[in-house]
């Protein structure tokens, strides 16, 4: 499977509230900001297909505001729940830009989320 660079946002305009959802060649990406630096997933809960852009980043994980599923930002890992793994993006800055390396496949009715609305 092939992979391509995405650029996202300047580092310096990243929001101060240290989570940025986007969409991305069809996929969702959420980006959050942890005590070791940024991390991209899948913006999209595992259990219930739910945008967890919406949620609370704490302790380094994300929060799914339907339920309450953690996941880790750095690795994807679902904290405490039987719940499969969010997919991680890799996140690199260029020259002050962020940027995320996405599949270049359109992603699969198992990894969008149900976006009401």
């Amino acid at each position: 499977m092939s992979e391509s660079w995405h650029p996202v946002i300047a580092e310096t305009e990243f929001p101060a509230e240290g989570k940025l959802a986007t969409r991305i060649a069809g996929w969702y990406v959420l980006i959050g900001k942890t005590d070791d630096g940024l991390h991209a997933v899948n913006d999209r809960c595992t259990h219930q297909a739910a945008l967890l852009s919406t949620g609370r980043i704490r302790r380094g994980a994300i929060m799914c505001p339907l339920h309450g599923a953690r996941f880790e930002m750095a690795t994807g890992k679902c904290i405490g729940s039987a719940y499969r793994d969010l997919r991680p993006f890799p996140l690199r800055i260029t020259d002050g830009t962020i940027e995320v390396c996405l599949p270049d496949e359109a992603p699969t009715m198992d990894e969008l989320p149900v976006v009401t609305g």
